[in-house]
């Protein structure tokens, strides 16, 4: 038995693999739990390994590449039209292990770690300022509730927040301040 593509259809903790030989014959075809990966790809003479881009993908082409494969990263939207039959796991190994060997296939490079450490920051200072906005509005929205409107900017809320942390009030009820200066809290 001599695998020469391997499609791999990751998951949280069962990986799908479908095999095929040089005559694309499919040569094998099993299940495997996450820790097992590694150990079983170690024991394959080096072949061609493909796999869908999704949140960890990255980190597997990388421990992969390191037993002697040659990984590609596919993206999904270019798995899907090679998917024979119904969708389930083994369906998606076969598609990725199909779609791996197309010669005019566009294949996303594995990114290193220090590349996915910036991006990891990148993505948090986005998510970290979208909170921010969130909380901002929802503080204008929750005042406005009470009739006090306060113009947009971080600044005019934080001056009212400074205020409701003081002796003014607005007149809002204890349990809407302590709410407001939570989320204050969070801002």
């Amino acid at each position: 038995m001599t695998i020469t593509t391997l499609g791999i259809d990751i998951a949280k903790s069962v990986f799908q693999l479908h095999g095929v030989d040089a005559d694309g014959m499919i040569v094998l075809q099993k299940k495997l739990r996450r820790g097992a990966v590694l150990d079983v790809l170690g024991k394959l003479a080096p072949c061609l390994i493909g796999m869908e881009v999704c949140a960890t993908s990255h980190y597997w082409a990388r421990e992969i590449a390191v037993l002697g494969h040659e990984v590609r990263l596919i993206p999904p939207a270019y798995v899907k039209p090679y998917v024979k039959r119904q969708k389930n796991d083994a369906a998606d190994a076969g598609a990725i292990c199909e779609t791996a060997t197309r010669p005019n296939m566009h294949f996303v490079p594995v990114k290193a770690e220090e590349q996915q450490g910036v991006i990891v920051l990148h993505r948090s200072h986005d998510l970290l300022m979208r909170q921010r906005t969130m909380i901002l509005n929802a503080i204008r929205a929750h005042f406005a509730e009470f009739g006090i409107i306060a113009a947009q900017g971080p600044r005019k809320v934080a001056d009212l927040v400074g205020r409701l942390r003081g002796d003014d009030t607005f007149g809002v009820p204890e349990v809407a301040r302590s709410a407001l200066l939570a989320l204050a809290g969070q801002l």
